[in-house]
């Protein structure tokens, strides 16, 4: 009940944004390749983002 005021981290705002570019990504590759790649590319640099949070 009182979760709902609970300001999300940095780190959970970031894996949440990897896991919708990663669904787009799962989408577009169905239907184009290259954007398939595109949003592919912004989720492992999303990726790379979150591995430095967690070496914090």
């Amino acid at each position: 009940m009182f979760g709902i005021f609970k300001k999300k981290t940095k780190l959970e705002l970031l894996q949440k944004e990897y896991e919708k570019l990663t669904q787009e990504t799962f989408v577009l590759s169905k239907t184009s390749r290259a954007e398939g790649d595109k949003k592919f590319a912004e989720a492992e640099l999303v990726l790379k983002k979150i591995k430095e949070e967690q070496e914090k």
